[in-house]
C-alpha cells in the first residue's frame, strides 16, 4: 500500500470525483478525512471505505467559512499529529458568459474555486513544512487551459487554479513540500449539471462531447482517481509544480 499510515485530506470527498480520490487513498493505506458541506454524503463515503476495510472519518465543513476550515484542520492536526496529504477538490460550476453570470455566482466561483483552496492550503503548510514533507494538490480543470464556451466564472476560477498551483509550489518546494494540480475533462457526474442545463440538456452534451472530445466519450470517476493517486503518492515524487490533464484529448485539438 502506497500511502500506508499517511493522513489524508480530501475536500468534497461526499461525491463524484472526490469521492472517488478518497476511496482509492485508502485502499492505498491512508487515513482519510473526507470532508464535505453535506455531512449525509461524508458519510457514506466514510461507509464506503470501512466496508472496504480501509480507515476515514467524516468532517462536516464549508469551505468557505474561514472559522470553521480552520478549526476542523487544527482537530485533524491535534487527533492525528500529521497532515500528509490536501486534496483541495470542493468546487462549484456557475454558467453564463460575461454579460448573462450572476456577479454573485462569479465572487461564488471565486471563493469555492479559488480562495478556499488558497485557504486550506495555508492552514496545512505550517504542519507540512514542519514535517518537511507533503502533498498539495489542487483541482483545477481542463477549463483551466481552454476556452470553455460562457463559463466566464468557472474557466477564470480554475485558470487561477493553475497559476496559484505553480506560486505554491515555487514557494515550498525547498521544505520538501510539493504541490501539482489536476485537470480533469468530461467526467459523468452531477457536478456538470449547470453545463448540461445550458447546452440544452443530456442528448446536446453528450453530442457535444462526442464532436469535441477525441476519445469521444465521458469519463468515468475511476479514470480520475488513479492520476489523482499518482500525484499524491512517491510516485510523482520529483513532481512539482505541475499540471495534469486528463481529458480524453480535449485539449489537443
Amino acid at each position: 500500500m502506497i500511502l500506508k499510515d499517511r493522513v489524508a485530506i480530501v475536500t468534497g470527498a461526499g461525491s463524484g470525483i472526490g469521492r472517488a480520490g478518497a476511496l482509492i487513498m485508502a485502499r492505498e493505506g491512508a487515513h482519510v478525512i473526507v470532508a464535505d458541506i453535506d455531512l449525509a454524503n461524508a458519510e457514506e463515503t466514510v461507509s464506503q471505505i470501512a466496508e472496504a476495510g480501509h480507515s476515514a472519518e467524516s468532517m462536516m465543513v464549508d469551505v468557505m467559512d474561514d472559522q470553521a476550515l480552520e478549526a476542523g484542520i487544527a482537530a485533524i492536526t491535534t487527533r492525528h499529529g500529521r497532515i500528509d496529504i490536501l486534496h483541495n477538490h470542493a468546487g462549484a460550476q456557475v454558467a453564463g458568459n460575461l454579460e448573462d453570470v450572476a456577479v454573485s455566482g462569479f465572487d461564488t466561483s471565486w471563493n469555492l474555486n479559488v480562495r478556499a483552496h488558497f485557504m486550506a492550503s495555508r492552514l496545512v503548510m505550517p504542519i507540512m513544512k514542519k514535517a518537511g514533507k507533503g502533498v498539495i494538490l489542487n483541482t483545477s480543470s481542463s477549463s483551466g487551459v481552454l476556452y470553455d464556451r460562457e463559463m466566464i466564472a468557472y474557466t477564470t476560477s480554475k485558470h487561477a487554479v493553475i497559476a496559484m498551483t505553480r506560486q505554491m509550489a515555487g514557494d515550498y518546494a525547498r521544505f520538501g513540500v510539493r504541490v501539482n494540480a489536476l485537470c480533469p475533462g468530461w467526467v459523468d457526474t452531477p457536478f456538470n449539471a449547470p453545463f448540461i442545463t445550458q447546452m440544452g440538456g443530456r442528448s446536446a452534451i453528450e453530442g457535444y462531447i462526442a464532436e469535441k472530445v477525441p476519445l469521444g466519450r465521458w469519463a468515468d470517476v475511476s479514470e480520475i482517481a488513479e492520476p489523482i493517486l499518482f500525484l499524491v503518492s512517491d510516485r510523482s515524487s520529483y513532481m512539482t509544480g505541475q499540471i495534469l490533464v486528463v481529458d480524453g484529448g480535449e485539449t489537443i485539438v
